[in-house]
């Protein structure tokens, strides 16, 4: 896996995708099925396992819930994948959540 993901960045700065695979559920929604509650982590793993950067960022709202895009760097790019977070974040206008 390291080495596809040093592929990848052979062509690109950055990897987008989704935080999470599903819809956001409400607090404490999954508190009796842990099985579905760590499978929205799916997304998360490749970073976890390859030791690269990332970042998730809230993009929207959906049925009042937030939703966030995970931003993925190359090693030693943390500057870089902060920057443009900080870019995606000023470009979404997003009202405040209430828990």
């Amino acid at each position: 896996m390291i080495t596809e993901i040093k592929h990848v960045f052979e062509k690109f700065d950055f990897l987008i995708s989704p935080t999470v695979p599903v819809p956001p559920f409400k607090f404490g929604a999954k508190a009796d099925d842990p099985v579905s509650f760590m499978m929205t982590d799916i997304n998360t793993v490749t970073a976890n396992l390859t030791g690269i950067p990332a970042i998730s960022v809230p993009y929207k709202i959906t049925n009042g819930l937030p939703i966030g895009i995970q931003i993925m760097a190359n090693h030693l790019e943390e500057h870089s994948m902060l920057q443009a977070a900080y870019a995606l974040e000023k470009t979404v206008d997003l009202p405040e959540v209430q828990i």
